[in-house]
């Protein structure tokens, strides 16, 4: 199990930057004209535009929590972190999951609305499956990290 978590979160290590550049939805404003695919990476592009304050906790909750808490697992694996700094995952856990509860409602949100038209794409699939994966691997890892008897 040991091997399959540390080539898990390797995994993700590369599958972080796949899923940030993704695309998550396609919107558009009318039914007739075509819809624009919005990724982590083109949002953050477009909100620093608008709202650089935004644009910045969705750099932390999107981008840098979630990868910081993958090398930081990684450490952990290779015995490079102690122990002691298990409560700082699951606090960078907890950050990272913020980002997906941000885009459900921001397609609830526009739904809602109804003046335009949203369709979910392969890369929030993909980006979900890695915050996921990351919470399951973050769970498992304390275990690693005690002695077995």
């Amino acid at each position: 199990m040991r091997t399959a978590l540390i080539i898990a979160n390797l995994a993700l290590l590369v599958l972080f930057p796949i899923a940030w550049s993704a695309p998550l939805i396609r919107a558009g404003l009318l039914p007739l004209f075509g819809l624009n695919e919005i990724s982590v990476l083109s949002g953050i592009v477009s909100l620093m535009d608008e709202d650089i304050l935004l644009a910045s906790l969705v750099v932390i909750l999107a981008l840098a929590a979630p990868f910081l808490k993958t090398l930081a697992l990684t450490a952990l694996h290779f015995g490079k972190l102690p122990d002691r700094h298990l409560p700082l995952l699951a606090w960078l856990g907890k950050l990272a999951m913020a980002d997906i509860f941000l885009i459900a409602l921001y397609i609830v949100v526009i739904k809602g609305i109804g003046v335009g038209r949203v369709e979910i794409a392969w890369g929030l699939y993909l980006f979900t499956a890695c915050i996921l994966a990351s919470l399951a691997i973050s769970l498992l890892s304390p275990r690693l990290a005690k002695p077995e008897s």
